[in-house]
């Protein structure tokens, strides 16, 4: 049986790992945040942005943590295909999920519904990025390690739904994507912890690529991405401010065309007036003279 190290290159990949974990969750209960508070195609826009981010930020610490995974006897190499289809599912299943919470009616079962998806298919991108690892020998599992850490992924996913629908505060969002940081870890070393290698020394090459070739670049990239999407999403107005500044808006106009048409009535009133007066005068005048006229014949 060979030695396995999870953390060869010691706490850097544990913690860095994590980090990446909470950097999506957070971003992605973020983004939730913001997609409740609207409708229609914005809500789709948001929820996309933050089905990304989970899924990145699970499947990059997945990765992340496989940086520092060793066996002793053998070298290890992975399967690009593989790999990059892991990450689809990572995406696709997490994506599934926000959208039952996001747009679904029935919140509770909407909830159950898409934490079992969403969690399955987390458990599912751990495994099939597992079944990518190429190395002279023969991997097997511990079934009750792996059915604990499906159930973990399960209840890490159905939290995490959770927290989008409830949590608004931006304190709230920070510890509960530090919790579930700390779910996904937890999910992740324990399907590593079922894993036990029975190595076969070969002199022969492996095939796939070296995580630094593949899965370093990889992560850097998507990392990158995490943390310029939580740029834009905090540069980004919120429904609230979109409002505020709307409504400081109308108040302005409303008040302008109030003053005109005040102006306006005033004008008209007080020309109806003047024409009143001097009407007025002008009839007053002539009845005065008239009398005064129709006198002196009589005389």
């Amino acid at each position: 049986m060979g030695h396995l190290d999870h953390a060869a290159l010691g706490w850097l990949t544990p913690v860095l790992s994590y980090a990446m974990a909470c950097t999506g969750a957070a971003l992605g209960l973020r983004c939730t945040v913001r997609a409740l508070a609207v409708t229609g195609r914005a809500r789709r826009n948001w929820l996309l942005t933050a089905a990304s981010a989970i899924g990145t930020g699970i499947w990059t610490m997945h990765f992340v943590a496989m940086l520092g995974f060793r066996v002793s006897g053998t070298d290890i190499r992975y399967d690009v295909p593989l790999t990059l289809a892991s990450l689809l599912v990572a995406m696709v299943v997490v994506c599934a999920g926000v959208f039952a919470v996001g747009r679904g009616r029935g919140r509770t079962r909407a909830l159950v519904l898409g934490g079992l998806t969403t969690g399955l298919g987390v458990a599912s991108m751990h495994y099939l990025g597992m079944a990518a690892v190429r190395l002279h020998g023969d991997v097997s599992y511990d079934p009750p390690r792996v059915g604990l850490s499906v159930l973990i992924a399960v209840a890490a996913a159905t939290a995490a739904l959770w927290a989008a629908l409830n949590i608004k505060s931006a304190l709230a969002v920070t510890i509960a994507s530090l919790i579930m940081g700390a779910a996904v870890s937890s999910m992740h070393y324990t399907g590593m912890f079922a894993v036990s290698v029975r190595v076969t020394p070969s002199g022969e090459a492996l095939p796939g690529a070296t995580a630094m070739q593949f899965i370093f670049p990889l992560a850097v990239g998507l990392g990158s991405y995490l943390f310029l999407t939580s740029a834009f999403v905090a540069l980004s107005p919120t429904a609230g401010e979109h409002g505020a500044s709307a409504s400081a808006r109308r108040p302005l106009g409303t008040a302008t065309g109030s003053t005109a048409g005040n102006t306006g009535a005033s004008s008209a009133g007080s020309t109806t007036g003047s024409s009143a007066g001097s009407t007025g005068g002008s009839e007053a005048g002539s009845s005065r003279a008239a009398p005064a006229g129709s006198g002196r014949p009589g005389q």
